[in-house]
């Protein structure tokens, strides 16, 4: 099942590097920038602004920015309503979210979630990835079909968001 990825409001140039990497690593082929988060080549900056952004992202990207379909979207709610349309099983990665779409991303409910991809019929995955410590906003949490949450084992509450992404992308690949 092809993966596309979502990054919207991502702060930092050096996780949306890294998230870029580990994204080409697991197949992903399209990523969606939208709200503040840093863009690759962004061409509404001053050249000066794009090269220094530039050059963080490629800082830990490694070249994946280079082999991945960058895009990038002004009205983020419209964009989530076509792709729904077009076949796209929206998926928010969350954590301490009160929600009942919410689901463990864990080996422990692996057939559960894969019962329900299935069940969905959508031939596309959209992963929603938002802010570093705040999340997804609530008017994009709307749009979700489902949301993901990585289990916890320590103290902390949440993994760092490249992290997650690589945690949640091993796991959804594993996919039928």
């Amino acid at each position: 099942m092809p993966i596309s990825l979502l990054l919207h409001n991502i702060r930092s140039t050096y996780n949306v590097g890294s998230i870029l990497r580990t994204a080409e690593g697991f197949g992903v082929k399209d990523l969606i920038f939208s709200g503040y988060t840093p863009r690759y080549d962004d061409t509404t900056l001053l050249p000066h602004l794009r090269a220094k952004l530039n050059h963080e992202i490629a800082k830990t990207a490694l070249g994946a920015e280079q082999l991945l379909h960058l895009q990038t979207t002004d009205d983020i709610l419209t964009t989530l309503d076509q792709l729904k349309q077009s076949g796209f099983l929206l998926l928010g990665l969350e954590n301490n979210l009160e929600d009942p779409r919410l689901r463990p991303l864990d080996f422990f409910h692996f057939s559960e979630l894969q019962a329900l991809f299935r069940a969905s019929q959508k031939p596309h995955l959209l992963l929603c990835l938002g802010e570093e410590v705040s999340g997804i906003p609530s008017e994009l949490r709307e749009k979700m079909d489902y949301f993901l949450e990585i289990p916890m084992q320590g103290q902390k509450e949440s993994f760092n968001v490249s992290v997650a992404t690589g945690i949640a992308l091993f796991a959804l690949t594993q996919l039928p």
